[in-house]
């Protein structure tokens, strides 16, 4: 795009209040052109961003990867009408792109923000993730690159009903992350009607102060008060968040709708549009850039020089739960600049606490708040850092919608979900994730692992950290025999065939725990005479098509998968549609997973009760092969 040459700099306040004015005409010629989007919503944070990308925002437009940039997120990212009206106004785009391209297909000017344009960190729209994202670029930022940006955060006041939001200002003051400035947009108005708190700046300012944010509460269509707040806000001596708690009204500098319900998501029809465009002083074709940032060095993340990783080493035969595999191979990894690691409180459990005693410097973590653990490493993302997010399994259901939309931000995030299945025993349901594989499937671009022993768990842990988008690892509680010497490998889409022959009448396939049950039934099997192939579908997604056809031509299509996991989703729908997709109609499947709601016991007993333990595989097995124990 052609940078323009009548650029504005160091803009007073009289410019600035022009430039408000312009991106409010901006706002609402865009979304009439285009006949969807929120005009009036963008129309009061006008003068926000007219004052803070004028004179605070420390931005590099013609060099959007400048380590040494601010960051500008939009939490409440329906306003992209403002946002694209901003990316005009600083000369990156067109006022014809502005124009043409808003909400259109194909155009990356969508109807909320996303990093297809270079100047956009995160995709946003899911109200209440701007401001946690936002925690883990500014963590970053403090503690690992240790420049000196700022993250400047634009919220919406519907937005702060969501938890996530307090669970991000929580972070932000126990972690004293005074590069981080909240701006929210306070203007009574939600989608249905006024907001819970309406224009009670008071309560939100206790609130702010409560979770340890230092506030500034000012009239948000003031040029003079928000100079000032944003001039103090980026104190970074105070040790503190910064909360900017801006007064003002929906549809401002455009009388019929200025504060009125029923417009939310509403663009001003043609003529209305045209009315609104005079009353604010007509179009303008200003150009204005801010403060540019100061040279610094590159961040960590982009330093990594081959960094030598020694992966731990296990015997076969010794026992070795995957989840401390997980932890030891983190911990390797640690030597690398670019790995960076978050845990929520049960580090100890997952063994993410192996990386925090060796590298605390890279460590974070984000207590019982996953929806924060997620965003964090979102964030971690966002500087090209290599994050690792550990919790138990089940826990991460909590932050799903957070995952889902790491996606649509195209972040390179892993994850570690240790804890899952009926396997855990005595803890009962509520800590037994047997819904995360097809959850962790659904995900656009997933990779879902589910490593059966220390060896693949480490060799697995390894391969993530260069895995580009989400991916996801699923690690037991209990400690199982090691399967495979140090030299084995592990690709990403692979599986393993443990002992199999011409004549193999059934495979048996397995991941995680049962894995070692398939094993063990298989023996059993043996013992009688039918031979059985076991597969280690290590990598449910993507799926090694070419062992399962094989084993399909083989065995005439008799397969039995046993998973602990509820059967929609898992091993078996994968199994499923990497056959059926592949053209094998020669399907004999016996699927057994946890179809009952399990209650506490022991390991050994919960497997028996749902019926994916060595004994119930093997019965499933004779019966596809057509004889009787």
């Amino acid at each position: 795009m052609a940078v323009p040459t009548a650029i504005k700099t160091d803009i007073n306040l009289a410019t600035a209040g022009e430039l408000a004015q312009q991106l409010r005409v901006d706002s609402v010629r865009s979304s009439t052109s285009a006949g969807s989007g929120h005009p009036t919503s963008s129309m009061s944070a006008a003068d926000l961003l007219a004052v803070l990308v004028g004179r605070h925002l420390r931005y590099d437009w013609d060099d959007p990867a400048n380590p040494a940039n601010d960051h500008l997120i939009f939490s409440k990212g329906h306003a992209s009408p403002l946002l694209y009206s901003v990316f005009k106004a600083v000369g990156v785009i067109s006022d014809e792109e502005l124009m043409t391209g808003y909400r259109r297909f194909g155009s990356p000017l969508e109807g909320h923000p996303t990093p297809d344009l270079p100047w956009v960190d995160v995709a946003t729209g899911s109200l209440g993730q701007g401001l946690p994202d936002a925690v883990g670029v500014a963590l970053a930022g403090k503690y690992v690159d240790e420049i000196p940006y700022r993250v400047w955060v634009l919220c919406g006041d519907s937005e702060m009903a969501e938890g996530s939001i307090w669970e991000a200002l929580d972070k932000a003051s126990h972690y004293k992350l005074s590069n981080l400035i909240a701006m929210v947009d306070v203007n009574r108005l939600g989608q249905r009607g006024p907001t819970e708190l309406s224009w009670d700046l008071d309560t939100y300012s206790r609130r702010v102060s409560a979770f340890g944010g230092r506030v500034f509460t000012i009239d948000g269509h003031d040029l003079g008060e928000i100079d000032r707040a944003m001039r103090e806000a980026v104190d970074l001596s105070r040790d503190q968040p910064a909360v900017i708690l801006a007064r003002t009204r929906k549809g401002r500098g455009f009388t019929e709708v200025e504060d009125a319900e029923g417009w939310h998501g509403r663009p001003l029809p043609p003529e209305m549009a045209e009315r609104a465009v005079i009353e604010l002083g007509g179009e303008r074709q200003l150009v204005v850039r801010g403060p540019k940032p100061e040279a610094h060095p590159a961040p960590r993340a982009h330093a990594n020089g081959g960094a030598a990783v020694q992966l731990p080493v296990y015997s076969v035969g010794d026992k070795v739960a995957t989840r401390l595999a997980y932890g030891q191979a983190l911990a390797a990894l640690g030597a690398r600049p670019d790995v960076v690691a978050m845990d929520g409180e049960v580090s100890n459990s997952t063994f993410a606490e192996l990386f925090a005693h060796k590298y605390p410097e890279r460590y974070f973590e984000m207590y019982i708040a996953e929806q924060q653990l997620l965003a964090a490493a979102v964030g971690f993302s966002v500087r090209g850092y290599r994050p690792f997010a550990s919790t138990f399994a089940a826990f991460f259901t909590r932050a799903y919608d957070f995952i889902r939309m790491a996606a649509i931000s195209k972040a390179n995030i892993r994850l570690a979900g240790s804890h899952a299945g009926v396997e855990i025993g005595a803890d009962g349901p509520s800590q037994m994730a047997l819904e995360d594989l097809a959850m962790m499937r659904a995900v656009h671009g997933s990779t879902v692992l589910y490593p059966s022993d220390a060896t693949s768990a480490a060799a697995l842990v390894a391969a993530m950290a260069d895995l580009d988008g989400i991916s996801y690892l699923r690690t037991t509680r209990g400690s199982y025999p090691v399967l495979y010497a140090a030299d084995e490998k592990f690709p990403v889409g692979g599986a393993k065939v443990l002992g199999s022959s011409d004549a193999d009448q059934v495979a048996l396939i397995g991941a995680g725990v049962t894995l070692h049950e398939c094993l063990a039934a298989a023996d059993a099997l043996r013992s009688e005479g039918i031979s059985a192939r076991v597969i280690d579908l290590y990598s449910v997604k993507p799926i090694d098509v070419g062992v399962l056809s094989a084993a399909v031509a083989v065995t005439g299509g008799r397969i039995v998968v046993a998973e602990d996991h509820h059967p929609e989703g898992g091993l078996g729908s994968a199994v499923v549609d990497a056959l059926t997709g592949a053209g094998r109609a020669e399907l004999s499947i016996a699927h057994l997973a946890v179809r009952e709601m399990p209650g506490s016991g022991t390991p050994a007993e919960l497997l028996d009760a749902a019926g994916i333990d060595a004994a119930h595989i093997a019965d499933a097995a004779r019966a596809l092969v057509g004889t009787s124990r």
